[in-house]
């Protein structure tokens, strides 16, 4: 088609998959953790408090003190190139790209921080984006995480003038190319071990008891997860829930009064994965991985393992680029 004098350039129409994980600080240092928290903790879905409540606590006493304390805990396992979560979540992103066909692009993109899910939907549809497949990367639903992410990338084309075609990544908690992928990841990482573990832990995130007697499947989907993988493994796993924050009820049990106390029940040999992240991260790296291993040690454990998540493997991509070709049919050939 031949375009008017003086029309401005049309880009060839193209198809995006936006992977979103939860966000990371920009830097180990307590200036940019204060930041990050800030603004993660300002989230309604996250803390479902009133804000006149919440503020004051969040700006008078968290981000006060928690700040340091995080800061010291991120600077434990950052990597070279940075945040391992975002870090992993763009080598993801990378492993993706030109697995859809010539005119799928594979970005990526944080919740909270950096680069936002805003500027890179932005920047998908100045490249002539005009379908995305928005993908937050938690295989079992939650309202702090799914929805947030989709509300805000709701929230910003809510200001778009021209706004693509837009589908959302449902949860996969039970879907069979996730518990195979796992089984594969495990069952590798098991068998390079140097003892056979008297039990295997799979940590959750926790979430506070309310959520679950509000409606959020969270918890269901993860027990299904657990089941759904033991089954496949035939072998049983110990459910538990960590990363407790403040005074209300969480889910249980938590991973670290379970660690605590399997020794002294004779369960001295413990391996642990965190089948609820698609990239490690702080809460698997340092409150499992290093945190974890001096709960149980420290109790009497004798061996202990934490076996990393699906990440960038290449059994991890081979199943999330089938997820993606699922949710791209219609779009793409």
């Amino acid at each position: 088609m031949n375009l008017p004098a003086g029309h401005p350039a049309i880009p060839a129409p193209k198809i995006g998959v936006l992977i979103i994980n939860l966000g990371t600080p920009d830097a180990a240092d307590p200036p940019a953790v204060k930041r990050y928290l800030g603004e993660f903790l300002s989230d309604r879905r996250v803390v479902e408090l009133p804000a006149i409540a919440w503020q004051p606590i969040l700006r008078g006493i968290i981000l006060t003190t928690r700040p340091k304390k995080s800061a010291h805990a991120y600077q434990q396992v950052w990597r070279e190139d940075g945040s391992p979560l975002a870090a992993i979540t763009k080598a993801q992103s990378a492993g993706l790209q030109g697995a859809f066909g010539a005119g799928v692009v594979v970005d990526w993109a944080m919740r909270y921080g950096r680069p936002a899910i805003g500027d890179r939907i932005q920047a998908m549809k100045d490249a002539g984006v005009e379908r995305i497949l928005l993908a937050p990367l938690y295989p079992q639903y939650c309202a702090a995480t799914t929805a947030t992410a989709n509300d805000k990338a709701f929230a910003h084309l809510a200001k778009m003038r021209w706004q693509p075609a837009v589908r959302t990544l449902p949860p996969y908690h039970d879907d069979p190319l996730y518990i195979d992928a796992l089984k594969t990841n495990l069952e590798a990482q098991l068998a390079a071990l140097d003892f056979e573990p008297d039990a295997i832990l799979a940590s959750f995130h926790g979430m506070p008891q309310r959520t679950l007697e509000l409606g959020d499947p969270y918890h269901c989907h993860c027990r299904k997860t657990a089941r759904l993988l033991g089954e496949a493994m035939g072998r049983e796993l110990t459910v538990t829930f960590q990363s407790r924050f403040g005074r209300a009820k969480w889910l249980e049990p938590a991973t670290d009064t379970v660690l605590e106390a399997m020794p002294g029940r004779g369960v001295k040999k413990v391996a642990i994965l965190a089948p609820g992240f698609s990239a490690d991260c702080l809460e698997t790296l340092e409150e499992l991985a290093i945190r974890g291993r001096e709960s149980f040690e420290g109790a009497g454990g004798t061996h202990f393992a934490y076996l990393p998540c699906l990440n960038d493997s290449e059994v991890g991509l081979a199943m999330l680029r089938a997820l993606l070709s699922r949710e791209l049919q219609g779009w793409v050939p």
